[in-house]
């Protein structure tokens, strides 16, 4: 997405694209994933890159993409102290009763669509992608952690 694209609404690819929730958020990048259900793979990451500011729920669903208002801007520029390169709005549901708008600033966005599986398959090509939680099997066999119970 170009800088004079920036704060206009994503335009999506073709997809059905109900089902959406955060895979990543560190000091570098926020990723959010998308699919029509997302219980074994998703098809669609937005990828933020270096986010200033996020407004949104971890998981929601249908969101409608739109340009940010002229007050959203606003609240973004000065809460950061400049116009960021990237400013992208957009209403969801979020689980509630109404609609909850999002609003999300960062340096750039990337739009990648390609499937990422979300459970390890031992047969799956060496291009294939995986959520960041899915890890190979240990040795015993187990495909998620070990997690230790509480003794108390």
């Amino acid at each position: 997405m170009g800088v004079e694209e920036a704060h206009a609404a994503v335009q999506l690819p073709e997809g059905s694209w109900w089902d959406w929730d955060v895979i990543a958020w560190d000091g570098g990048q926020l990723k959010l994933a998308a699919g029509h259900d997302l219980i074994y793979h998703h098809g669609l990451e937005l990828v933020f890159g270096d986010p200033a500011f996020v407004s949104c729920p971890s998981s929601f669903h249908d969101p409608v993409f739109r340009a940010p208002s002229p007050d959203e801007l606003l609240k973004v520029t000065r809460q950061l102290g400049e116009k960021p390169p990237v400013v992208v709005a957009f209403e969801a549901d979020g689980g509630g009763q109404e609609p909850v708008s999002c609003l999300i600033a960062a340096e750039r966005l990337d739009i990648v669509q390609e499937t990422v599986l979300r459970y390890w398959r031992k047969d799956a090509g060496p291009e294939q992608r995986f959520a960041p939680w899915v890890r190979p099997p240990n040795e015993w066999g187990s495909a998620h952690p070990v997690v230790p119970r509480d003794s108390s």
